[in-house]
């Protein structure tokens, strides 16, 4: 799979400087935590999920969550267990299954795991891993050793993807603490967690919050304080760091068809992306985009997704500019090693060497997940290229 792999390899050409690299479930887990891009969930219990994960790897997602928890009422979950279980059968009996998005099952206690390993059977090999809810460092430990435990017998690489939503992570004076708990659980099974997401619902709802669809997570500063320190302790630079996913994007009013007339006659053609974003803001997406934009700032990447019109936003906002990897690839050249400070190939701002360095390798990662776009490409041609005919 790759991202924007559904759309023709023509357009990909005319669209990218450098393409977006190809990539399985069995990829490096570097890799994997930078490509995860935008994580669309589904309830388990859907009827006909086989046919729905097919129809959006065709939309161009590549990674899913299948959801047993909060997405589910309590009497439902065994029967949302008995669904996946036909439904991976039914994936892996279809040609093309090799083909299909990173598969996680997000679960509610940690007894789950190993039962549904051993229950989907041969088709497990299609499962990348599981989602663990409310994650902390005595809650989730039972969790990542029921993985490890379901690893060992599957012998299928299986990761983690813990989620952080807990009211002890929210509340001042537990804070500090719960995310000390929460990195001495994850240190211990590093090689296993593939990403940390963050739960803001769970945040905003343990003060009876909830954002407006102009609003985003980082104008609710209580939300933002929690971003602020899971990054902060969490996503460093440093070596010791985890990638950490964007807040869920709750609204879904924008339809494809309202504005997908306008996104096939502007691309290179008639120049009216300054409508086309008009368009997009008039139709409630400005507070996605921008929330997206201010995800990547303050250091996440990839996003919880609840809607497949959210999907394509996530990506092509992702896209490496053409600019940032003309910037990352200056700053990381060999003869740059001893540092240094140099103009910006664009002329337009000064690249310090060792200040910089990190960004420019989380930068090149980002390019080799997603891509980079030519130097006249930007977010619209990328969003309109995308949306399937």
């Amino acid at each position: 799979m790759r991202h924007f792999g559904h759309i023709a390899p023509e357009v990909r050409q005319r669209l990218f400087h450098q393409e977006p690299c190809e990539f399985t479930a069995d990829s490096p887990a570097r890799l994997l935590s930078a490509a995860l891009g935008a994580t669309l969930y589904s309830p388990a219990t859907r009827p006909r999920l086989a046919d729905d994960i097919v129809k959006q790897t065709g939309r161009g997602v590549v990674s899913m969550v299948l959801c047993l928890e909060d997405s589910i009422r309590d009497e439902d979950v065994a029967q949302g267990e008995e669904n996946l279980v036909r439904q991976f059968a039914d994936l892996a009996a279809r040609d093309g299954a090799d083909d299909l998005p990173l598969l996680f099952i997000r679960v509610r206690t940690p007894e789950q795991i190993p039962d549904l390993v051993r229950r989907i059977g041969p088709a497990v090999r299609l499962l990348s891993g599981f989602v663990l809810p409310k994650f902390t460092g005595e809650r989730g430990m039972p969790f990542l050793e029921a993985l490890a435990t379901a690893e060992a017998h599957s012998g299928r690489r299986l990761f983690a993807m813990p989620v952080l939503e807990s009211p002890e992570l929210l509340y001042r004076e537990s804070r500090v603490e719960t995310l000390e708990g929460i990195f001495r659980a994850v240190d211990k099974y590093r090689d296993r967690v593939l990403a940390l997401r963050l739960g803001v619902t769970d945040f905003c709802s343990s003060y009876g919050l909830r954002r407006a669809p102009d609003m985003t997570a980082y104008d609710v500063q209580i939300v933002a304080s929690v971003i602020a320190d899971v990054v902060n302790m969490l996503g460093r630079a440093d070596g010791t760091g985890f990638t950490v996913t964007g807040p869920v994007w709750e609204y879904f009013r924008v339809q494809e068809r309202m504005f997908k007339p306008q996104l096939r006659r502007s691309p290179f053609l008639e120049g009216q992306a300054e409508q086309l974003r008009e368009a997009l803001i008039e139709h409630s997406m400005d507070g996605l985009l921008r929330e997206i934009t201010m995800d990547h700032a303050n250091g996440l990447l990839g996003k919880t997704c609840i809607h497949p019109s959210h999907v394509l936003p996530v990506h092509a906002l992702s896209v490496v500019s053409h600019e940032e990897f003309s910037d990352a690839e200056d700053i990381l050249r060999p003869e740059r090693c001893g540092g240094g400070v140099l103009r910006s190939q664009y002329t337009n701002k000064m690249n310090e060497v060792k200040p910089h360095r990190a960004w420019a390798e989380r930068t090149m990662l980002r390019a080799e997940a997603f891509g980079v776009a030519n130097e006249d490409i930007g977010f619209v041609e990328l969003l309109a290229a995308g949306i399937p005919a």
